[in-house]
């Protein structure tokens, strides 16, 4: 049975919004400065009551600054609980005004502030360039939290795709440097696992759309700066690798069923709970990867209610 009889049906828009593109290293540049004119033409709801910034966040040790927009209620009422952003894109395509819509609906919703982080991209960038970007963003909102009317103990992480790898990680790094807490993790179809490129037996029902198998080889490939799947993955790359999830924040996890991270995402979210984690997750029956851009589709009103359901529920918690 080919997974095409498998999707839900009102989810075709996705596939003719994003035709079947090749990845590589020579389509690149058009594939970013595609993404970039998407993302400008993306109309802005001035009724939100909602301000966004621009910042600058100083690297350590004098290294380059990392850009992050803010998004915060036009009426303050701090100290606010706070979500630090990261955007999808297979760690080689994007930025953060990708989310900026979702973003501003997130903090009229919920009563938050969000950081959105324009992090550096694969391959010009390797790793450990992105997920050090997310954590000069997350040193940076402590420092600053008085200053911003933040909640220092309730800062949460969230991603989408790469952008929940890169959450995955962050947590990761946050709890064993032990420097800054976070609060809760939310985990949208994340990109966890690189050894999902060179599984012996794959799911035969994930990966045809969207992001496929070889996609997923050139992304990781292009953040490792060596072929996925060998030994001595760090798990700050990729958070599947970690040994201990043991002291990780409270977790979200949600996946399309025909998504190329489902099993990956299930994994962790097993895991995790025999870690002690608490762990919410939500697999959507006939969901592709990205299938929350189909705005009309009851899937994606479902799952737009679950995630911010959540995230409300942990962040009032403090």
């Amino acid at each position: 049975m080919p997974s095409a009889t498998l999707m839900d049906p009102e989810l075709q828009p996705v596939l003719d919004f994003l035709p079947k593109v090749e990845l590589n290293i020579d389509h690149l540049p058009i594939l970013r400065a595609n993404a970039r004119a998407s993302s400008a033409m993306l109309p802005i709801d001035t009724s939100l009551p909602v301000i966004a910034a621009s910042h600058a966040a100083p690297g350590p040790g004098g290294t380059s600054s990392v850009r992050i927009i803010s998004y915060f209620p036009s009426s303050i009422i701090g100290p606010l609980p706070a979500v630090l952003h990261m955007h999808g894109g297979g760690f080689v395509v994007g930025g953060p005004e990708m989310a900026d819509q979702a973003n501003r609906k997130l903090v009229a919703e919920v009563g938050c502030a969000v950081f959105s982080v324009d992090y550096r991209l694969a391959p010009e960038t390797q790793f450990p360039g992105a997920v050090e970007d997310c954590y000069t963003a997350l040193a940076w909102i402590h420092a600053n939290s008085a200053q911003l009317q933040i909640n220092p103990n309730c800062i949460s992480v969230k991603g989408e795709s790469a952008g929940g790898g890169l959450a995955a990680a962050l947590a990761l790094l946050a709890r064993d440097r032990g420097e800054y807490p976070l609060a809760f993790q939310q985990l949208i179809y994340p990109m966890l696992d690189d050894r999902t490129c060179v599984l012996q037996a794959p799911h035969p029902y994930t990966g045809e759309f969207i992001w496929t198998h070889e996609k997923n080889h050139f992304g990781w490939s292009c953040l490792l700066g060596t072929a996925p799947g060998g030994e001595n993955i760090s798990p700050y790359a990729a958070a599947a690798r970690a040994e201990d999830l043991a002291g990780l924040p409270p977790t979200f996890i949600s996946v399309g069923a025909l998504d190329l991270f489902l099993e990956e995402s299930l994994e962790y979210a097993r895991r995790l709970t025999r870690a002690g984690v608490p762990v919410e997750l939500h697999v959507y029956p006939g969901a592709i990867h990205v299938f929350d851009l189909a705005a009309n589709a009851r899937l994606t009103a479902q799952s737009n209610r679950d995630k911010t359901e959540a995230l409300r529920t942990a962040l009032r918690k403090y």
